[in-house]
């Protein structure tokens, strides 16, 4: 590529596909943990999902992310024993019914997906003061996580499912990946090609939560600042966005 061709700028708009493509990866997105099929990724694709977490924001342009890939049979059997325990434990907390649910539920495809990817944070990368980080300290960890987003729609795009694995203890993940003191483990995430993606949220699906309502999460100048007369036509039309959303007409 040549230096004038990597520097291109941009286009402002996107063209109607294109706007529409985005839109259909955004609201197609899953956690995928039970469909993973045992196809190989290709590594041209993995490739260029990986580019696009690497395109991400950051503050002061930090780009505190590294990516491992978790290639041993040995490896991902450690972390999925980390995750037992961890899940034995977090099963203990949800009492009831809700203990029974949860039980049932598939969290994981550690084993079962082609690819394992530990998404870190390198909170030392730029040094002692960041742009941008002077007052909030914590928007380092803030954009690794929009790097994950990046990979996350980008692996949609490409048709390829994703699994956040959370349910782990940071330091016996930062053990088993033998982590320095300053990098910190924020994703952990089962990427690979699957059987199908589901048409609504599993635990939506499944009656563990179901999607809020927009217009109780926006609020006018204040938290949970009331709406006046000129906003309602804006509301109305934020309820009606949801619901051609939902019905796949966006």
């Amino acid at each position: 590529m040549t230096e004038t061709a990597a520097a291109r700028q941009p286009e402002i708009t996107l063209s109607d596909e294109d706007r529409r493509g985005l839109y259909r990866a955004i609201l197609g997105r899953r956690d995928v943990r039970g469909q993973f099929l045992a196809d190989p990724v290709d590594d041209a694709v993995l490739a260029r999902i990986l580019l696009a977490a690497h395109h991400a924001p950051s503050v002061g342009f930090m780009q505190p992310w590294s990516f491992i890939l978790v290639r041993s049979p040995q490896q991902r059997a450690r972390i999925k024993a980390a995750f037992d325990r961890a899940n034995a434990e977090a099963a203990l907390m949800f009492e009831g019914e809700r203990g029974q649910k949860y039980r049932s539920l598939k969290l994981e495809g550690i084993l079962e997906a082609p690819v394992n990817l530990c998404i870190t944070c390198d909170r030392d990368r730029a040094g002692p003061v960041v742009l941008g980080r002077t007052h909030m300290p914590e928007m380092d960890l803030y954009s690794t996580v929009c790097a994950v987003e990046n990979l996350w729609l980008a692996a949609r795009a490409e048709g390829l499912g994703v699994g956040w694995v959370s349910i782990m203890d940071p330091e016996a993940l930062r053990s088993i990946l033998n982590l320095p003191d300053s990098v910190v483990p924020v994703a952990y995430l089962c990427v690979g090609k699957v059987s199908h993606f589901l048409a609504q949220p599993e635990l939506q699906d499944k009656g563990w939560r179901q999607r809020l309502p927009m217009e109780d999460l926006v609020a006018f100048d204040t938290w949970n600042g009331p709406a006046a007369a000129a906003d309602a036509p804006f509301l109305d039309i934020l309820r009606q966005t949801q619901i051609r959303a939902a019905d796949g007409e966006l």
